[in-house]
């Protein structure tokens, strides 16, 4: 697959994990809408280096993907701190007993929701 169909899929997965967040926050389901905002910050990262850099990396190592991110360009340098906080609630919305609360949820979906539409004005152009 080519860099910028890459970026299309990558960018399609972000939307469907951010539209599932969505519809999990008006549910009152805390956990699974921070789990789905993080994803599809992930994916919205991935459309981000794949459309500047022609490349992103698969990796678990958090601070690689930040700084993975922070190389992209001046829209990837912006996202910077967002994406760092987005990873920050993926240990607690997946591995974790608690719960996250709802305002943990709200803010990882808007946080989410800056990165896809971010992502997507980047794939656009």
């Amino acid at each position: 697959m080519q860099p910028l169909e890459a970026a299309r899929a990558h960018l399609a997965k972000a939307r469907e994990f951010l539209v599932a967040a969505d519809v999990e926050l008006s549910g009152e389901l805390y956990s699974a809408a921070t789990s789905n905002a993080v994803l599809a910050g992930i994916n919205a990262k991935d459309a981000i280096c794949l459309r500047i850099t022609g490349r992103t990396g698969k990796t678990d190592n958090h601070s690689a993907a930040v700084s993975e991110l922070a190389k992209a360009g001046n829209a990837g340098k912006n996202l910077e701190t967002t994406f760092r906080r987005l990873l920050g609630v993926k240990t607690a919305s997946q591995y974790q007993a608690g719960p996250v609360s709802p305002a943990d949820a709200r803010r990882a979906v808007d946080w989410a929701t800056r990165m896809v539409d971010t992502a997507d004005d980047v794939v656009r152009t």
